[in-house]
């Protein structure tokens, strides 16, 4: 994401969606009640008679809709803004839809922009400089692939190795089962992207030693390591294990997981978390919380900049966690809200 520009007559901010992963970010930002304005087509209907009316072309125009509903499209990657024409050459008053997609430039304008909302705009900014990771979970069966984004992980296909038996030539069979996967990841890397392999076995060597003479570069940023298990169960558990934590920390998804991790752990020993949102908001007033989480989406459906400026002021650190991967869903369970705790509080 790029912020174009602040603007405190109207309290607006104008940004650019750079990549995939700002279209989450903006649907965390903008709510209901907003203005934005955009570039969209619409469509004038000029009356010939009482009768019927004459369909013209759509035409390109600048609109600003106070926004009535909200909706993101994790497939399509965009985001659906429906509300009412405020500012623009035509139909005022009337209802149009935004869709904004990667490489568009917006305007939004608030009443009161929350001191969250701003950080979520910059982190959107230093996330864009940051890598994704493409994951390959596999064994001599069958290989998962998912990709991390700022939003989570999302698993996008899996490939059988068609393999008969336990006993086959491995040289001779691995060829088309290896040649499918690297045709799959290739149009999903791009410069400087790590590439995880991760698995028993060793199908994840044979196919680094496959890639590496079949497509050097698609394999130039290549990581290997060993988990117990494979498909999404074995991403998860490099992740919440550790492994590769040097890499993993370069993501959000990454520190997000590792942190919920630590709090499960902490309340399975009745240690030094707590969790819920009374509990969580008295810790932040006491000045006991350590590390903040709280799930994204109760940041899109209310004002919890107390509890994040109570955390900051005692030099406590935030983390917003997305409800899109395991470790958001494991934070919903506990109602949104949990701390690490530097003591415990009553």
């Amino acid at each position: 994401m790029r912020i174009l520009g602040q603007n405190p007559a109207d309290n607006s901010i104008s940004i650019r969606i750079e990549t995939d992963d700002d279209i989450w970010h903006l649907y965390n930002v903008v709510e209901l009640g907003d203005l934005v304005t955009a570039s969209t087509t619409r469509r004038e209907e000029k009356a010939n008679d009482k009768i019927r009316a004459e369909r013209t072309e759509k035409k390109r125009m600048t609109l600003g809709i106070r926004l009535e509903k909200i909706e993101f499209s994790e497939d399509d990657l965009r985001i659906k803004m429906l509300g009412t024409i405020e500012t623009g050459p035509q139909d005022i008053g009337q209802h149009h839809t935004l869709m904004i997609e990667v490489g568009d430039n917006l305007t939004i304008s608030k009443k009161k922009w929350k001191e969250s909302q701003k950080e979520r705009l910059q982190r959107a900014v230093n996330d864009t400089k940051k890598p994704r990771i493409v994951f390959v979970s596999l064994d001599q069966d069958e290989a998962t692939i998912a990709m991390m984004r700022q939003s989570g992980l999302k698993e996008v296909t899996t490939i059988r190795s068609s393999r008969s038996g336990k006993q086959y030539d491995t040289k001779g069979d691995a060829g088309d089962y290896h040649g499918e996967i690297i045709s799959k990841i290739r149009p999903m890397m791009e410069p400087d992207m790590p590439l995880v392999l991760l698995g028993p076995g060793f199908e994840k060597e044979l196919l680094v030693d496959d890639g590496k003479q079949r497509d050097p570069s698609l394999f130039s940023k290549v990581f290997v390591y060993h988990t117990g298990q494979t498909g999404m169960q074995g991403v998860n558990e490099l992740m919440k294990k550790g492994l590769g934590s040097n890499l993993l920390r370069e993501s959000r998804v990454g520190i997000e997981m590792e942190a919920v991790e630590q709090v499960m752990s902490e309340i399975g020993k009745n240690g030094l978390a707590t969790y819920g949102t009374a509990q969580v908001s008295n810790a932040c007033e006491s000045g006991a919380v350590e590390t903040l989480l709280i799930l994204d989406s109760k940041l899109r459906d209310g004002d919890y900049d107390k509890m994040i400026r109570d955390t900051e002021s005692q030099k406590g650190n935030v983390i917003v966690v997305s409800e899109q991967h395991d470790a958001g869903k494991q934070l919903a369970s506990l109602g949104g809200f949990a701390a690490l705790l530097r003591y415990k509080v009553e």
